[in-house]
């Protein structure tokens, strides 16, 4: 029997998957990219460190602890050539699709020679599949070729890198062998601060759940997860966006029951800007936005320019 490593997104699906008889050992990846900086132009160790440290104040444990699971899972991979195929099994979502480009950007720098990589690509959620579903993936495994390579070192670098342009002149490029990467580029561009109001598209979602009277923290995000084409951020990421509505006041907690307030409902029909609310500091990727490095997401035009937020004129303006 041939040795297989089965590279997954993280541990939800893993238990599904032994029970679905799928042979080899597993290596979930657990980060979630679309969230806070990726410097891609770094080694694999160092932006360990840095999503070590990102995890670690976001308030998923201390440092230590997630850099020792990083290293544990860092370790695992570069042993891959001790094994005779590596699968790697990642969804349409833009969670998985960035962990996937960052792991075939990896392996366009390995030799392969005596291991076959190979990818189930697929739009059903492996935590929430059935054993049978599972083993049906198994028929649409796909050699890993050149044109693999070659597209995702070209996006995950773009992604790492200080403005968005390249990432958003990928939308123009042939992307059909990752068929779901223009999905997540696309979706991944939606979450900058939009031009008509500062909040990205999971806040102003979450912004407009709320004032349509839906109060109890996870019934909205229960509905917000109906208002994504592809599923991608968990619940904890998604606290921390109410948290910051109720910090800065756009809504307001009244026996546990979640409501919108009248600054938040100009922030929803444009009539205040989040930029101007809430001071930026966020990453996306490689761009750290802030106020003086501003890049929104045109709703209408669907393309991504940077910004600068006028005071007088309670507006975002664009950069010439």
């Amino acid at each position: 029997m041939i040795k297989v490593l089965n590279i997954v997104n993280g541990d939800a699906c893993i238990d599904i998957m032994k029970e679905a008889d799928i042979q080899g050992d597993f290596l979930p990846w657990r980060d979630f990219l679309h969230e806070g900086p990726v410097p891609t132009n770094t080694s694999l160790e160092e932006l360990s460190k840095i999503r070590s440290k990102f995890i670690s104040d976001f308030g998923f444990g201390t440092f230590q602890k997630i850099h020792l699971n990083f290293l544990q899972r860092n370790n695992k991979l570069s042993n891959y050539y001790k094994y005779d195929k590596v699968v790697l099994w990642f969804e349409h979502d833009l969670y998985d699709q960035l962990q996937l480009i960052q792991i075939l950007s990896w392996f366009s720098e390995q030799s392969l020679e005596k291991t076959d990589l190979t990818l189930i690509a697929t739009n059903n959620y492996l935590g929430e599949s059935s054993t049978q579903q599972i083993k049906k993936l198994l028929r649409y495994e796909t050699p890993i070729i050149q044109e693999h390579f070659k597209l995702a070192k070209e996006a995950w670098l773009a992604f790492g890198q200080e403005t968005p342009e390249a990432f958003f002149k990928l939308l123009d490029k042939p992307t059909a062998i990752l068929p779901f990467l223009k999905g997540a580029i696309y979706r991944m561009l939606e979450e900058y601060p939009n031009t008509t109001c500062g909040l990205s598209r999971s806040e102003y979602q979450a912004l407009l759940i709320i004032s349509n009277g839906i109060n109890n923290k996870f019934d909205i995000f229960t509905k917000y997860q109906t208002f994504e084409e592809r599923k991608f951020m968990g619940d904890i990421i998604f606290w921390k966006i109410l948290d910051n509505f109720q910090e800065y006041k756009v809504i307001q907690n009244s026996e546990d029951k979640l409501t919108i307030t009248a600054l938040g409902k100009k922030l929803l029909e444009g009539k205040d800007n989040w930029v101007n609310i809430k001071k930026l500091n966020r990453y996306i990727g490689g761009v750290h936005l802030h106020n003086e490095n501003l890049w929104c997401w045109d709703m209408k035009k669907k393309n991504i320019k940077e910004y600068y937020y006028s005071k007088t004129l309670n507006t975002l303006l664009r950069v010439k």
